[in-house]
């Protein structure tokens, strides 16, 4: 067959179109039927979909509260911790990688939970106990108190027995404080004020130096900014060994200014000072002075034997003292000795003094 006769032979032909009877046009659908069948069909879907969903939100829900109440089970876990626990600076996850070295059961979750908590706290904590809930254990790295010690540098006192009492109390090496210090203060002793500092647990040498150094500093600088127009450090050594002796002398805060009225009075006459308190430099700060201590000691300390101030300052010193030093009560006075009351009697002579001197025994 051509191709010409396959395609006339599809033509339409009105002879063979069947019409259905009564009974088959009952069967096919009408165009409402099919309609509605149609949205029946969509409902059911619509249906289908929305309950779908419900079982995937109550699914969903499901999770979260099981994954809710896990979370809150994780954090009542015990963790077992040291009463007292250093913290390194650094990133969350730095310290809990940190933690997890040092033996504590930590991990990502817990980098979550404190990002949330707040700011971790760093150097030495006090935890305060040793078992504890998990929540409760990090709540602690972000409240737990820093733990402190409160050092105090008697006026008057050297740096040699200051570093090796601070070095018993917070278990330093005395050496290498004392080594620090040298390299680190300008001033050969009285570098550091005398006052109370607190300073945390687990310091080491040099950071403790540096830090009382930084303090005092900044207080010599403000006390002579109060009273000069700059601070210069070299005409400052001389203030704070003026003071320091001021500091050995006087019984009182009340004396000071009197004492201090001796030295400049002598130093302006080019007399020796010949003031016991001189001697009591260095490891000497609490050696009784006698007369063998002054015929035997030769350094430039002893003013019986050499003229002007010594060195450098003999000990640590207090605000008072520096005030006195700066400001002198103006007076004749050249000698001075302690009277039965524990005080000082002042003269400006000599006669005077020894008069004073045969008194005391009365």
């Amino acid at each position: 067959m051509t191709s010409v006769n396959f395609l006339s032979s599809l033509r339409y032909n009105p002879s063979t179109l069947y019409l259905p009877n009564a009974r088959e046009s009952a069967l096919i659908p009408t165009f409402n039927q099919t309609k509605k069948a149609i949205m029946m069909t969509t409902e059911n879907n619509t249906k289908s979909r929305k309950s779908l969903w419900k079982i995937g939100i109550i699914w969903a829900i499901s999770i979260l509260l099981a994954l809710i109440i896990a979370f809150a089970l994780y954090l009542k876990l015990p963790i077992a911790s040291k009463k007292t626990l250093h913290i390194p600076k650094g990133s969350i996850t730095h310290i809990i990688s940190h933690l997890n070295k040092e033996g504590y059961d930590v991990g990502s979750l817990d980098t979550f939970v404190l990002r949330f908590l707040g700011t971790v706290k760093t150097g030495w904590l006090d935890i305060g106990k040793t078992k504890l809930r998990r929540i409760d254990f990090l709540r602690k790295l972000t409240s737990a108190k820093t733990m402190i010690h409160k050092i105090t540098l008697v006026p008057g006192e050297t740096s040699y027995i200051f570093f090796n009492k601070i070095a018993t109390k917070l278990a330093l090496d005395a050496n290498k404080l004392q080594e620090e210090y040298k390299q680190l203060s300008f001033y050969p002793e009285a570098g550091i004020y005398a006052d109370t500092y607190h300073v945390p647990y687990g310091i080491k040498e040099k950071n403790l130096i540096t830090f009382l150094l930084r303090s005092s500093q900044n207080r010599y600088k403000t006390i002579s900014l109060q009273t000069s127009k700059d601070y210069n450090q070299t005409k400052w050594l001389r203030t704070l060994t003026i003071a320091s002796i001021i500091q050995k002398e006087a019984a009182n805060n009340k004396e000071m200014p009197l004492v201090a009225s001796v030295i400049h009075n002598r130093l302006k006459k080019n007399m020796r000072l010949q003031m016991d308190g001189t001697l009591n430099y260095g490891k000497y700060s609490h050696i009784k002075v006698t007369p063998e201590r002054i015929k035997d000691d030769n350094s430039t300390f002893n003013t019986y034997k050499y003229k002007g101030l010594p060195p450098s300052p003999i000990g640590c010193v207090s605000t008072y003292a520096i005030d006195a030093a700066l400001h002198p009560a103006k007076t004749n006075y050249l000698y001075f000795m302690r009277n039965n009351k524990g005080l000082h009697d002042f003269t400006d002579s000599f006669k005077k003094h020894r008069k004073n001197i045969q008194n005391i025994g009365k």
